[in-house]
């Protein structure tokens, strides 16, 4: 019965990765046309929830969004959240209408078709080159001074140790968000890891919860306050997963 199970699984996941080339294939003379101009990238992002959407729906994943605070259409925001799946790209697509640009691996860049459109709409970063850190900062400052918003995953990658609730946050994002007095946007993902982990054989179709805190404004804020803004806003998230685990 185990094995029968496991090749499900393993069927639903190559049904996954089937999916986000067939949706990219279908919205494709859109997506083309949307990353010739950088100042177009707004059509681009709302393309992308098309994306994300259709995908989770074909996998049997149905977002739950709780909003203790709503997005301010035209308003930029440092959207963080904790980070265990490759299904928390969709699922944040999904909770915001303000178009953000993501911060990821450049890894990611690698995989057919995806990739191609990744290292055209998003701010990659090698994290073991520190002058690709910088380059970071750079497009990231371009973009917000643009209008758009910024998604970072701060723990800087998925934790190999999955009894790991939530890894310790990096600075990046917060130094970003005091740059440029914007707010920081904490949120919550409960159930990407049970869903989508990054174990081949795990997951199942289901509920993905998500939970959007208060905003943390940074008016007024320096640099000195980065620990203290760093630390808070892991305190909320991790207050809520260990909230849901009892």
């Amino acid at each position: 019965m185990r094995f029968i199970s496991k090749i499900g699984i393993a069927l639903w996941r190559i049904w996954f990765y089937f999916l986000i080339l067939v949706i990219i294939l279908i919205l494709l003379p859109f997506l083309l046309i949307s990353i010739l101009k950088e100042t177009w990238y707004p059509m681009f992002f709302r393309l992308a929830r098309i994306w994300a959407r259709g995908i989770m729906f074909c996998m049997g994943l149905y977002p739950r969004v709780q909003r203790e605070e709503g997005f301010v259409k035209g308003q930029s925001y440092m959207l963080v959240s904790n980070h265990s799946s490759m299904m928390d790209i969709m699922l944040m697509l999904h909770v915001s209408r303000n178009p953000f640009v993501f911060v990821g691996k450049a890894s990611l860049a690698k995989i057919p078709l995806f990739g191609f459109f990744y290292k055209r709409t998003c701010i990659l970063v090698d994290r073991g080159n520190a002058r690709s850190r910088k380059e970071v900062f750079d497009q990231a400052q371009r973009r917000l001074s643009q209008g758009l918003g910024i998604c970072i995953f701060p723990e800087g990658g998925v934790p190999e140790d999955v009894s790991i609730v939530l890894d310790t946050f990096k600075d990046g994002a917060f130094r970003l968000a005091i740059d440029h007095q914007i707010p920081v946007a904490p949120i919550t993902f409960y159930d990407t890891k049970k869903r989508f982990p990054y174990l081949f054989f795990k997951g199942g179709p289901g509920k993905m919860r998500v939970k959007v805190h208060h905003f943390i404004p940074t008016k007024g804020m320096t640099q000195e306050h980065k620990k203290e803004l760093r630390v808070r806003t892991r305190g909320v998230i991790l207050k809520e997963l260990e909230r849901d685990l009892v």
